[in-house]
């Protein structure tokens, strides 16, 4: 049976049976109501900070709350600040449930502002790594005033205790609070992507054990790289290969292939074996299947590559790790553009690349200086870069230390691919001028209609929060949100499936507001033009309400 709903579209019974919805946001009466070009994406709602209803989390004194881990388990938000660590309640963040302090003492401030460094500023310890290890603990790392420390620290009883079991962090945690890295837990073995010394000259993509391993010092495999985001993908499941895990790290660098004689920053996407032990003879104790690539974000005209500064995966747990997409966020490397964009990539056509790919070789030339071009010779058997796999253990291959030399040396001269990955459509999901986009997560949410759409949730440099979907190639912006006031850049963004609540951190604090926001549209007309897939209209109470939170 049919409810009669609003404009003719109706909503059935069986989709949600206590209620009569009144049509959901995608009409195409607010397609025609607001059509607008690309560039002039403007939110239909704008929200001032008065107005967010959110919550928000600031102690005296302290500043950069930028790190951040959801423990559901425990109902708690991990929040890692400037010499400080909270457990704040997952579901109002203004209640401070436990803290920690730890702090550098007076002897590192001194010995660091004797470098130096400023001892205001940069001669703290910045929490900078926060991860649940499989023991339910959390693994912890600061700055420690230019001299990088980890530790293990847990939660009972309503307290958050440090273990004072400190571990060099040389390598896991950057030494400058202000510079950009990664990291990623998987199997309590620690994947970062930082500098190794104290002035930031050794950039390194490593793993902390069970065998320490890590990228080699040369410019062809990193060159002054601004470290974003990791990720893991769980390629050994159902695999017809026996193929194993990969990690992914993003980032940007000068360009090594760029035949030109200012530097040009390009981003790229690179990846590595969890399973990785490094080479016997060649590579020892380096990775073995270090692969990186061009990844593009075509934007207009431009004609310089736009810069990646954030990412995002998005799986769905009902379907197989290839339908996995990663969502990027990009800014122009010049100050001509104010331009911002989001590109969407299927996991799929990245492992294809580094898979399949043809390489890039340097080739001397006249000049002096290195031509890369693409590799057309021989490639050594086993692959180089690949993850040791079932045609590789038949051959005896049974781990990367039984790896040959030629394929070692191969990877070692050679992990750059010729092929620039591409965007889904091969052009960005949104553009948008104004305020940069600084980080960006995604969530799939059931419309009334049955069909899933990807909301994104986009942080800015004025601290604001975009709430935008993209409908058939049609970019709609639902909101824009002021979180911080005075305006500060976004540093970080979660958000938890339990609560339904969105979590983003600042210099300044940290603040918290639902994914949803039905209640903002008073009147039918309002939550239809919204075009909120969270949303529908209750009829039987009059009201725009949360599709999750209809009766049953």
């Amino acid at each position: 049976m049919q409810v009669s709903a609003f404009l003719g579209v109706s909503v059935s019974r069986a989709m949600h049976p206590p209620l009569a919805l009144c049509v959901f946001w995608l009409l195409p009466l607010a397609l025609t109501l607001e059509e607008d070009s690309p560039l002039d994406c403007v939110p239909r709602r704008s929200v001032p900070s008065h107005r967010a209803n959110a919550h928000l989390f600031h102690e005296e004194g302290v500043f950069n709350y930028s790190t951040m881990l959801l423990r559901e388990d425990l109902d708690l938000l991990l929040l890692g600040a400037r010499e400080a660590v909270y457990a704040l309640d997952l579901k109002d963040i203004t209640k401070k449930l436990a803290s920690v302090k730890w702090e550098v003492t007076q002897q590192q401030r001194d010995e660091c502002r004797n470098k130096g460094k400023d001892p205001e500023t940069e001669c703290m310890n910045y929490i900078r790594i926060l991860h649940q290890t499989e023991d339910n603990r959390m693994y912890v790392c600061g700055t420690n005033a230019f001299d990088p420390e980890c530790d293990y620290m847990s939660y009972a009883d309503g307290k958050l205790t440090l273990e004072k079991k400190a571990e060099d962090g040389k390598g896991k945690c950057p030494f400058d609070p202000f510079q950009r890295y990664a990291s990623i837990m998987v199997e309590n073995n620690l994947f970062s992507a930082t500098s190794m010394n104290f002035l930031g000259s050794e950039p390194v993509l490593a793993r902390s054990s069970p065998v320490s391993i890590r990228t080699e010092f040369k410019s062809s495999w990193l060159h002054e790289p601004t470290f974003v985001s990791m990720a893991q993908m769980p390629e050994s499941d159902l695999s017809e290969e026996g193929d194993d895990d990969k990690v992914y790290l993003f980032f940007s660098e000068s360009a090594v292939e760029c035949d030109c004689y200012n530097k040009l920053v390009v981003s790229r996407v690179a990846r590595v074996c969890k399973g990785d032990l490094g080479g016997l003879r060649t590579l020892q104790k380096k990775w073995t299947s270090f692969l990186k690539a061009r990844i593009d974000c075509p934007v207009l005209e431009s004609q310089l590559p736009y810069i990646i500064q954030d990412t995002y995966r998005l799986c769905d747990p009902q379907q197989h790790w290839k339908d996995c997409l990663f969502y990027a966020i990009f800014t122009p490397q010049s100050d001509t553009s104010d331009l911002s964009a989001v590109c969407a990539y299927r996991v799929s056509d990245i492992s294809k690349v580094f898979a399949e790919g043809k390489y890039k070789t340097p080739v001397p030339v006249e000049t002096s200086f290195v031509k890369w071009v693409m590799y057309s010779g021989d490639v050594p058997v086993p692959r180089p870069g690949a993850c040791i796999d079932n045609e590789a253990r038949k051959a005896g291959i049974n781990q990367t230390l039984d790896l040959p030399d030629r394929t070692l040396q191969f990877i070692k001269d050679r992990p750059l691919m010729d092929q620039a990955i591409q965007p889904i459509g091969e052009k960005p999901v949104l553009v948008r001028r104004g305020a940069t986009f600084t980080r960006i997560i995604v969530n799939q949410v059931q419309a009334a209609d049955g069909e899933k759409y990807h909301v994104m949730f986009i942080g800015t440099e004025e601290g604001t929060m975009l709430k935008a979907v993209n409908y058939d190639d049609e970019m709609f912006i639902i909101e824009e949100v002021q979180l911080f006031q005075p305006p500060e850049p976004i540093k970080t963004l979660k958000f938890s499936h339990v609560t339904g609540q969105l979590y983003a951190g600042s210099d300044s604090g940290a603040a918290q507001i639902p994914l949803a926001s039905c209640w903002r549209s008073l009147s039918c007309m309002d939550c239809v033009l919204a075009r909120d897939p969270y949303c529908g209209w209750d009829k039987a109470d009059g009201k725009c309400v949360v599709l999750s939170d209809v009766k049953g």
